[in-house]
């Protein structure tokens, strides 16, 4: 870690970086770019290729609100490195959740609208054509063209997927997951789209508006499941993992340490997620008799910021019994 007040140390607000979380950022940052080029790219490739396919619409829509969530990544590192002020005594951190919102919930209008927009044109029995182009000559079926342009597609992202899915988790980090996670699915769109066109081609017209369905559907299961875990998290849910796959392990470690404490009868602690470090409140209530120092309650504190890098915003409150309106669930010693 750099030395307290370098010029070289990286910050989230006041919480210091540890190395390995630099370089994780540094690299998170770096592939987010190379995500936002091969976007770039890719958009433009599969929209020369567009025609009349309702699958390949569908699959450069996806490809096009797949630069929300880098963009809201990278916007959101930039915000929350600000220090605490008056105004925002926690911090910027929430600037992560709110980036998370607005691609989540862009993610659900567009998966909505696609999925209404395929569903019309499969009912409707819309036939859709695919032309070709002349090449030296020759006519060549401009399928041929949209399938090539979806397998070129199809890899990069399963390969960013995996790099900064590992990323995601050293940093903690919501929004990079759901990036990574849109990413490694990305092989479906693929499939989906090339499997449509594929139908047209041997006279399966509807199969176009299937494959247009799965990638919708696709589409708005991401912005659902985002949404939800995003808002959640905006709510003040208890502390997650970085992939909302179970509570953070974190406030069961500091509540067994603070409980073993020799002036501590028991303790429970209450955490959110601010969205990359913690805010966490711990009462504690002395054993019979007794009543910790100053001292004694600082070193306590600074036992638990050495736990993880994501407890810095850390208060330990003395108190007669644990209050159960702040800290609703089993009582200490069960599961919370």
């Amino acid at each position: 870690m750099s030395a307290p007040g370098s010029g070289t140390a990286v910050r989230f607000g006041h919480t210091e970086l540890p190395q390995e979380q630099q370089d994780a950022l540094r690299k998170a940052k770096k592939y987010e770019w190379i995500t936002i080029g091969f976007l770039a790219a890719s958009t433009a490739l599969v929209f020369g290729v567009l025609g009349n396919s309702q699958a390949m619409k569908a699959a450069w829509v996806e490809d096009v609100l797949s630069f929300l969530p880098p963009a809201a990544f990278l916007f959101a590192t930039r915000v929350i490195r600000r220090h605490p002020s008056e105004d925002h005594p926690y911090g910027y951190h929430r600037a992560v959740g709110i980036a998370h919102v607005v691609a989540a919930v862009a993610l659900t209008v567009m998966g909505t609208y696609l999925i209404v927009d395929s569903a019309i044109g499969l009912l409707s029995a819309e036939h859709p054509t695919i032309g070709g182009f002349d090449f030296f000559g020759q006519t060549i079926w401009l399928g041929w063209l949209m399938i090539t342009a979806m397998v070129l597609t199809a890899g990069p992202p399963i390969w960013l997927g995996r790099v900064k899915m590992k990323l995601a988790e050293k940093l903690h980090d919501k929004v990079l997951y759901a990036d990574a996670d849109m990413n490694k699915a990305d092989w479906m769109t693929a499939l989906a789209a090339a499997v449509g066109v594929a139908g047209i081609g041997i006279g399966w017209w509807w199969a176009d508006y299937a494959a247009a369905l799965v990638i919708s559907a696709s589409i708005l299961h991401d912005g659902v499941r985002n949404t939800r875990a995003a808002v959640s998290a905006l709510m003040d849910k208890r502390a997650m993992t970085y992939d909302d796959g179970a509570p953070h392990p974190l406030g069961r470690q500091v509540d067994t340490y603070l409980r073993g404490l020799p002036w501590a009868e028991t303790a429970k602690s209450r955490i959110r997620d601010e969205g990359h470090v913690f805010h966490v409140e711990s009462f504690v209530v002395p054993a019979a008799g007794t009543m910790p120092t100053l001292d004694q309650i600082e070193a306590a504190r600074e036992a638990c910021v050495a736990m993880d890098w994501k407890v810095q915003d850390m208060v330990i409150v003395p108190v007669a019994e644990l209050p159960s309106e702040f800290l609703p669930g089993p009582t200490p010693g069960g599961e919370h």
